[in-house]
């Protein structure tokens, strides 16, 4: 049996999908996104502008493309893989060529009267194209040299033109998600080892490099290890963030000051507060249990998402689910490790909270794949 006609024999028709669709998933999403829309009215001083409003809106906006990307057959979404990669793939290059710049990046292509983050398009395709190629390659064949080569080249290739913008954050990601889902898909263990000590070795080049005319990184990257391997060293410049942050995190103490109550973010100490370290506002205000209900919300999110892969009954449908869930993961995982002090700043927002169009936009149309993959398997 042919894999449309294996699909075309299980898909529901119309109320039927709306019934399929995994409804506690969806309010979980819901749950994680109106933390961060208390947390951005808070930081604004108790107003909608100018953060709120726009936020709403996206995420309304978001949930219309999740419920409608839901409702199309998995097969559709596995068919387009290499077109929507290679669509995020060219859109990269054009960024490389003329984007805009704000912030002293070059991330960002204005495209009309929407201005679209390229690089959080790829985490996505990035997943769907790796899932459709092992959807493809017999099992037998996945850890050998000549398939594992094409792979890695399709994570390479945006990884380096993620990281000239330079977003070392993103890059990370990419990484991190394209070797998870290789190593999800059946990769031998032997191919990770072998590049877990090329990266050491990477990482003892880029140091090397430091002051070099070959340096590797940027300046201000390196400022960031600095700053992370010891914030004091700079504390009113470089370390300014995470000092600021972890003032923030250790006065939250087990409940918090109270809602719109943080002196770190309502006098402005705390830099970034609606994107990148809003999750130091939550544990400010809120303290040990407002930050572990928000990261007791993620974890049930990974959950469903591993239940839906379980359930699902082709490779595609499973290794996408798991692809996403593990891309959702790395996104708060680096967030909150960053903003504690535990990671480098590499400029990762978390995901659902952090005032941003781009990353929710995608991340929900990313969910609204894993529906998919519930509401059209087999029943």
């Amino acid at each position: 049996m042919s894999y449309l006609e294996y699909h075309a024999k299980s898909t529901p028709t119309g109320l039927r999908k709306i019934l399929y669709l995994n409804w506690p998933l969806v309010l979980l999403l819901a749950a994680a996104a109106s933390v961060g829309f208390l947390m951005l009215y808070s930081v604004a001083g108790g107003s909608i502008s100018p953060w709120l409003e726009p936020q709403l809106k996206r995420f309304l906006l978001g949930i219309g493309v999740m419920l409608a990307v839901a409702m199309v057959p998995i097969w559709f979404w596995r068919n387009i893989s290499v077109l929507a990669y290679s669509t995020a793939l060219l859109l990269l290059l054009a960024v490389e060529l003329f984007g805009s710049v704000g912030m002293g990046a070059q991330r960002w292509i204005e495209l009309g009267p929407v201005r679209l983050q390229p690089s959080e398009l790829m985490k996505i395709t990035l997943v769907m194209m790796l899932a459709a190629y092992y959807d493809w390659l017999p099992a037998n064949r996945t850890s050998q040299p000549l398939f594992v080569f094409l792979p890695v080249l399709l994570i390479l290739v945006p990884t380096f033109l993620v990281l000239k913008q330079p977003d070392l954050g993103t890059s990370i990601l990419l990484l991190a998600a394209g070797g998870g889902v290789m190593f999800i898909a059946g990769v031998h263990w032997a191919y990770f080892v072998a590049v877990i000590s090329a990266a050491v070795g990477l990482v003892v080049t880029v140091f090397e490099s430091r002051g070099t005319p070959w340096q590797l990184i940027k300046d201000y990257q390196f400022r960031r290890i600095d700053t992370f391997l010891d914030p004091s060293q700079d504390p009113l410049g470089a370390g300014y963030h995470i000092t600021q942050s972890k003032i923030a995190l250790g006065s939250g103490g087990w409940s918090g000051r109270g809602f719109m109550q943080g002196t770190q973010s309502r006098l402005n100490f705390l830099p970034e507060k609606h994107t990148d370290f809003i999750f130091t506002t939550l544990a400010e205000e809120f303290g040990f249990v407002g930050g572990m209900t928000l990261l007791s919300i993620y974890v049930l999110i990974i959950v469903f998402c591993v239940a839906t892969a379980i359930s699902t009954k082709d490779r595609f449908s499973s290794l996408v689910t798991l692809g996403i869930a593990l891309n959702f993961f790395l996104f708060f995982a680096v967030n909150m490790s960053m903003v504690m002090g535990l990671a480098p700043v590499v400029g990762v927002p978390l995901p659902l909270v952090s005032y941003g169009g781009s990353a929710m936009l995608v991340l929900l149309a990313a969910f609204g794949i894993i529906q998919s993959a519930n509401v059209h398997r087999p029943r």
